[in-house]
């Protein structure tokens, strides 16, 4: 599963600069696939549609600290568990339940965000 951010958080930012792939933004700013990743040009989101990976997409949340699912890999091939939920000081990180994946599609996931 990759991790959500509740509704829970304080926005204390503590998760943020713990995320090896930079799937965790602030509050109403808008996310790129090419952020703090290795891609470039096209990319094929988990819904199987295409954007480019410098494409800005709205934010998942206008006030809160989000992640983005696309980008998660729940830290597997870097950490023995996910960062943000290690830092976060209220236990708002949690697995989220509308996005499961094995070990074996986060690594490949990990591999595609790090070429």
């Amino acid at each position: 599963m990759a991790i959500m951010i509740t509704d829970e958080c304080i926005n204390c930012g503590a998760c943020e600069p713990e995320c090896p792939n930079n799937a965790i933004y602030e509050g109403g700013v808008e996310w790129s696939m090419a952020d703090g990743t290795g891609i470039k040009g096209s990319y094929t989101l988990m819904n199987g549609n295409d954007v480019g990976a410098s494409d800005k997409h709205d934010p998942v949340s206008p006030d809160l600290y989000y992640i983005v699912s696309d980008k998660c890999t729940e830290c597997v091939g870097f950490h023995e568990e996910p960062q943000c939920a290690a830092v976060c000081p209220v236990d708002c990180c949690i697995p989220d339940p509308d996005v499961v994946e094995t070990k074996e599609s986060l690594l490949e996931k990990k591999g595609n965000l790090h070429l």
